[in-house]
């Protein structure tokens, strides 16, 4: 009787250590973001139309944007009110930056 009682016992215990276990390791992939928009400036030599993520957006020749940073989204290339191909996704090294449209074409 005594062995069946500290079977159960042990048993318990161990399964309370498994379910500890796995808590942890659930938290372990967090990432932060330290802003919440980033600068986007167009300083190649043409104007050009963009969709970034959330609009669309047209930007002259030196002209500058704020984009929301949500991490994963796609900035495109934009032509008559309509998405083009992928210019860059957003990343979380972006949010707070001011960022060069010609470093990322």
């Amino acid at each position: 009787m005594k062995k069946i009682i500290v079977l159960i016992a042990a048993i318990g215990f161990m399964s309370f250590n498994v379910s500890n276990d796995i808590a942890i390791k659930e938290n372990v992939n967090k990432e932060i973001v330290l802003g919440s928009s980033f600068s986007l400036i167009n300083d190649t030599k043409n104007k050009v139309s963009i969709y970034t993520g959330t609009g669309f957006v047209t930007l002259n020749k030196g002209s500058k944007t704020s984009i929301s940073c949500k991490v994963g989204k796609e900035v495109r290339w934009a032509k008559s009110g309509r998405k083009g191909d992928v210019i860059f996704k957003i990343k979380s090294s972006h949010c707070g930056k001011t960022l060069k449209l010609s470093k990322l074409i």
